[in-house]
């Protein structure tokens, strides 16, 4: 009993230890990144790459345009990361260069998303009713909106982050969140009426 509890005790403390060399390592990268190292800048991005293509796939919902979406986040990342005041905001930047750039490549496309056959093949039909639900209710929502549900809830972004992302005071993000979510359940709550 008391070997166990130590040995948390000893665990909890290796990871308050750890956590901080994890960010300050990161921070460390991130100030190389912006003195022209190429090699920290790639790191970085590795480490990012994954949520990147969530939200580009989030919003166009295609892989193709999604990846497009990350390279040209990438590039505009890498030929200004100079411009990063303060390091401990740099995921923070990116992700802003991604929804701003998701948002760009959306409205010089105007493209429709078609559902083809093989997608729906892929999942259970009950799954794929439910998720088209879900981003059909998505795309009723303004861009304002629809940017600031999928940070907060997709992403799992604090929203002292998502309102920094989008350059919308704090309360403005909460406002914005609230009012999204109620219009979400009624769109929501209206598809299964008409079942």
């Amino acid at each position: 009993m008391i070997g166990t509890v130590w040995e948390s005790i000893t665990r909890a403390r290796l990871l308050l230890i750890r956590r901080p060399t994890a960010i300050s390592n990161e921070i460390e990268l991130v100030k190389k990144a912006i003195a022209g190292d190429d090699e920290s800048f790639s790191k970085l991005i590795a480490s990012r790459q994954d949520r990147l293509y969530r939200i580009a796939y989030t919003y166009v919902r295609n892989k193709d345009d999604a990846l497009e979406i990350v390279q040209e986040t990438i590039y505009r990342a890498f030929i200004s990361v100079k411009k990063v005041r303060e390091p401990q905001y740099f995921h923070t930047w990116l992700t802003k260069i991604a929804v701003n750039y998701a948002l760009e490549y959306i409205r010089k496309a105007k493209k429709t998303v078609y559902i083809d056959s093989d997608y729906e093949a892929g999942y259970a039909p009950e799954r794929t009713e439910e998720q088209i639900d879900l981003h059909q209710a998505l795309n009723s929502l303004d861009e304002k909106s629809k940017t600031v549900i999928i940070l907060r809830y997709f992403e799992d972004l604090p929203l002292k982050d998502v309102a920094e992302i989008v350059d919308m005071p704090l309360s403005s993000v909460k406002s914005s969140v609230y009012r999204a979510l109620a219009k979400l359940n009624i769109h929501l709550n209206e598809g299964e009426d008409d079942e």
